[in-house]
């Protein structure tokens, strides 16, 4: 099957663990993303370190009455982060997500530098071109038989 770094995004919004909530929230909706990978500068490369999403936001900074100015990425974002590696599996990835109970993860090259995000949405739009392709195939071979046994 494919590599993860054939399916995942390779454009990440991004931001830095001193930035405040409203800030990524605002980079959010401007990117119309629902996450952002928090990272790291480490010379060219940025290192992944957590993941902000929109439901940490709500769940985790709004519904507690907390203001979201007074918080920043650091404070409200996930640290225990799923990373997977670019030349992983679909198979490993899925069974990963499943693993960690997330929908999306930071795909990373081998020194662990930022290279893309997987989402499990971007999954499902691939594997539902590959379910028309094999219907497509499927009714082509039907058309064929008919011709050929006229």
């Amino acid at each position: 099957m494919s590599d993860v770094n054939l399916l995942c995004n390779h454009y990440v919004a991004t931001v830095n663990e001193g930035q405040s909530v409203v800030d990524a929230a605002a980079l959010m909706r401007e990117e119309h993303v629902g996450d952002v990978i928090v990272v790291e500068p480490r010379g060219k490369a940025k290192l992944p370190v957590g993941i902000l999403t929109d439901r940490d936001i709500v769940v985790g900074v709004i519904a507690k009455g907390i203001s979201a100015d007074a918080v920043t990425v650091g404070e409200a974002m996930t640290r225990a982060l799923l990373t997977l590696r670019e030349d992983a599996s679909l198979e490993f990835a899925l069974q990963e997500m499943r693993r960690f109970g997330v929908r999306r993860a930071p795909v990373v090259g081998s020194s662990g530098e930022l290279v893309g995000v997987i989402a499990l949405d971007d999954v499902i739009e691939h594997l539902a071109v590959q379910l028309c392709r094999l219907a497509e195939l499927i009714k082509h071979e039907q058309d064929v038989e008919r011709e050929t046994r006229q």
